[in-house]
This record gives C-alpha cells, sequence and structure tokens, in this order.
C-alpha cells in the first residue's frame, strides 16, 4: 500500500488537542488532483464541518493546475468529503459538544487516491500551548543531555 504525503497540517497539532483521528475520501475534479500530485495544496486553514447530512471540507486551498484550461477550478471552493453514514453522524454528534472542531491533520495519496485525515479537535488555551512548548523544550534538553553521556 503506497502513501505519499502530500500536506501536514503542523498548525493543527499545536493549536489543538486532537482526540481521535479518522481518514476520508474527497470529491475532486481532474484539474484539482492534478494539483494536489504536484504538491500544490495547503490545509492550514481548513477546516470540517457537517452541512445536510454530509461532511464538508472548507478553505482547504488547492493552486489552480499549470497546465489547466479556463474551466478550472475555483481555489478554495468547499469539498465534499466521503465516509460511511454511520460516521458522519458520529463525527456531527462529537462536533456538536462544545469545543470541538474537525481540524484536516494531512492530505495524502494512498494508492493514488487522494485522503484527508481529519482529527476530531479541541482548541487549547494559552497556557496549555506553553504547557506543551515547556515540555518539548524539556524532551529536548534531556535528548541533548543523553547523547552527550553517550558520547563520552
Amino acid at each position: 500500500m503506497a502513501i505519499k504525503t502530500i500536506s501536514l497540517n503542523r498548525r493543527a497539532y499545536h493549536d489543538y488537542d486532537i482526540h481521535e483521528s479518522v481518514e476520508a475520501g474527497i470529491v475532486l475534479t481532474g484539474s484539482e488532483i492534478k494539483s494536489i500530485r504536484d504538491g500544490k495544496v495547503n490545509i492550514r486553514e481548513a477546516y470540517a464541518r457537517p452541512q445536510g447530512g454530509e461532511l464538508w471540507l472548507f478553505n482547504a486551498h488547492i493552486a489552480h493546475y499549470a497546465n489547466g484550461n479556463r474551466y478550472d477550478h475555483e481555489p478554495t471552493r468547499p469539498r465534499k468529503l466521503l465516509l460511511h453514514r454511520r460516521q458522519i453522524d458520529e463525527l456531527a454528534g462529537k462536533v456538536t459538544q462544545k469545543g470541538f472542531t474537525l481540524a484536516p491533520l494531512k492530505l495524502y495519496l494512498k494508492n493514488g487516491i487522494a485522503k484527508v485525515e481529519l482529527g476530531l479537535a479541541r482548541g487549547k488555551k494559552l497556557h496549555d500551548k506553553r504547557e506543551s512548548m515547556a515540555r518539548r523544550q524539556a524532551e529536548r534538553e534531556m535528548e541533548r543531555a543523553m547523547k552527550q553521556v553517550r558520547i563520552r
């Protein structure tokens, strides 16, 4: 199973606590999949939301295809996400709870088919972000110390 990561949303891991993740397919046009294969995608500002019994991806920027024609796609148009009905209903129920959102974590090609990994996320407060940064810094310092002990 060949998986090629196209775009990671590192900011989502910084801004949110990810509680669970789910893989979803995306409905795309021909020029969109060609741009994705070229790696011209930005999912940093994107989010998913249930609407009318379906799940939609908003604000995902897929650049115009360089060799496209005048019927090219709109870069930030809403795109339908493909999940089973049970999964959509479950996620929609959880999103309606206070503070939860669906953030795209990763966009990748799996056997040539575009997939997006969605994370059920809750926003971090400023003190949580500071705590995460302090924990990462402490881990880096421990790694450096362990590396120096191994060298000696």
